[in-house]
């Protein structure tokens, strides 16, 4: 697994996270309905949240049987772009029809998850 590419990216991301969340509290609330606000909030939680799982993940590599981080950390980072991505999108853009998209980046931060966990397991004393 390229460490040093999940942790630049999950840095980066983190600071896009603040960024996107500073927008929304400030620039976006004046210019966006509530619902629309709440929409943008949540892709700024998740790709905050997700981005310190991918810290996490990158300190633990270790622990962790490679494949599995690999695939785990692929599937993180696909996360945040898509779910997050998709979020910040609809509420730029106004188009609903991208909250369609947003479920395949939950269901990545769900594979990326469970992938997390069996790396922990399959790892070789």
């Amino acid at each position: 697994m390229n460490t040093r590419f999940y942790l630049v990216f999950a840095a980066l991301s983190c600071l896009v996270s603040v960024a996107f969340g500073a927008f929304g509290a400030h620039a976006l609330k004046a210019m966006v309905t509530p619902e629309r606000l709440t929409v943008w909030h949540t892709g700024v939680l998740y790709q905050m949240t997700h981005s310190l799982g991918l810290f996490m993940l990158v300190a633990v590599s270790a622990w962790l049987a490679p494949v599995w981080q690999k695939w785990a950390a692929r599937f993180l980072t696909a996360g945040i772009v898509i779910f997050s991505g998709s979020l910040y999108l609809l509420v730029l853009t106004n188009t609903p029809v991208l909250g369609a998209i947003t479920p395949i980046g939950g269901v990545s931060f769900l594979l990326g998850w469970l992938l997390l966990a069996l790396a922990a397991c399959k790892k070789q004393a």
